[in-house]
């Protein structure tokens, strides 16, 4: 917990995951924290969320309650197959090696579960919520950010974590800075157990396990949410929709042709949809820097590096964000060690969330490939270590021995512990004579 004197009166813009999360490592450090969110309520919406243990372990370490992990769904299994069916790769105690290795779990969570219980955890803490306020402007030079209401949050320190389409990140740049397509979309389906009736289907939904099915140009994942009463399932697929439009109402007939052809299973679930969106995939370049001049602006989660969803890790590498920039303000001493702790935290979080970003365009790569030479060498690699210790790098970074540790090893709270043990200028107490001047 920080001295009085050096706590922080921070705005978070956006009340996603990281922006929940910034709130609650924000607040657990002992700030006064106000986060401004433009939709008028959290409402449960959404689909599903693979929660790797990087992002499980910080669940756990935030003191989220016990009815978030009663409605998640751990998958025992893990298997990749090929368009087809064939199983390409099979993990069969996957749930039992990923606790073994990373000492926290894989779960899967509906996104509105998550949310809610972030949201509450937060306000436990005390933190200020504000919804329906659209930011209209930021005045930098008086830490003031004004709404389209007319009204004004006025703080130390404002958190951009208002997402792919951030206000922030325009008022940063000082223009328009519209994402970018990446050529693919997802259709986003959620169905209950209730729903279906196939036994075989309602099996796989009750008993959780991960599914991915990978062919020319697409892929699928299919998974269970909330103990196995839900299947979530998500398409990823040639983006059609119009210049302009990042969501429309999809068909459903035009969802299933996609897939004829492909693993019988899939097309079973896929003849239960009733009603599908298109979502358009969209990123933006690297950004130079995360933290502003005068350094009272930072960016968190996919503010500043969106994410393709093939490695499930835009939700979890946002609330590592959190996790850091909260548990670094924690150190603070003296309100003139701002400047360099936030710089800290850049040098700790951009290099990997930008390599992750890279990554994830890599994995579309190897789970899209079109039917060919390339593909048949993927397949044979697959094929040369099914039901083997797998070695050296994989196609699918799910189970590869040098990504998955890589992404799923992570331990913020570890890192800030060393990056501080490494830094004692930094977080000793400032004497009077030290000028701000020296401090930077």
């Amino acid at each position: 917990m920080v001295p009085e004197d050096a706590r922080l009166r921070v705005v978070i813009v956006g009340a996603g995951l990281s922006g929940i999360a910034t709130a609650i490592s924000s607040a657990l450090s002992g700030h006064s924290v106000t986060v401004i969110e433009q939709a008028r309520q959290l409402a449960e919406v959404g689909a599903g969320l693979q929660i790797t243990p990087n992002a499980a372990r910080l669940l756990k370490y935030w003191e989220l309650p016990a009815s978030l992990w009663e409605a998640a769904a751990e998958p025992t299994k893990l298997t990749v197959h090929r368009y087809s069916g064939q199983i390409l790769a099979h993990d069969s105690t996957f749930d039992k090696n990923i606790r073994a290795k990373y000492d926290a779990p894989f779960v899967d969570l509906h996104r509105g579960d998550l949310q809610l219980a972030l949201f509450a955890r937060a306000k436990d803490l005390g933190v200020t919520f504000h919804f329906g306020e659209r930011i209209e402007r930021i005045d930098f030079d008086s830490t003031v950010v004004h709404s389209v209401a007319g009204k004004t949050f006025s703080g130390d320190l404002i958190i951009a974590a208002d997402g792919l389409w951030s206000q922030c990140r325009e008022a940063f740049v000082g223009k328009k800075d519209e994402p970018i397509p990446t050529g693919d979309l997802a259709y986003r389906i959620v169905l209950t157990a209730d729903q279906i009736s196939d036994p075989d289907l309602k099996a796989l939904v009750e008993n959780p396990e991960v599914h991915f099915w990978i062919g020319p140009g697409a892929h699928a994942v299919g998974y269970s949410l909330r103990g196995g009463q839900m299947y979530n399932i998500v398409l990823l697929v040639p983006d059609n929709l119009p210049p302009g439009v990042s969501k429309q109402a999809g068909s459903v007939e035009e969802m299933q042709k996609l897939f004829v052809g492909w693993d019988p299973i899939l097309n079973k679930f896929l003849t239960y949809v009733t009603n599908v969106d298109k979502w358009k995939l969209m990123h933006h370049g690297e950004m130079e820097n995360w933290v502003n001049d005068t350094s009272n602006l930072v960016f968190i989660g996919d503010s500043c590096h969106p994410m393709l969803p093939y490695l499930a890790q835009g939700a979890n590498s946002s609330l590592e964000d959190g996790a850091v920039l909260g548990l670094l303000l924690g150190h603070m001493t003296d309100k003139a060690q701002l400047p360099r702790i936030l710089r800290l935290y850049e040098s700790l979080r951009k290099s990997r969330g930008e390599a992750i970003v890279r990554e994830t365009f890599k994995q579309r790569h190897d789970f899209h490939m079109e039917d060919g030479e390339e593909q048949k060498k993927r397949d044979e690699l697959f094929l040369s270590q099914l039901g083997k210790e797998i070695k050296g790098h994989f196609p699918s970074r799910w189970t590869c021995p040098e990504v998955q540790p890589w992404l799923y090893g992570y331990d913020a709270i570890k890192e800030v512990e060393k990056a501080v043990a490494e830094n004692p200028d930094l977080f000793s107490q400032p004497t009077p004579s030290r000028s701000f001047c020296q401090i930077l």
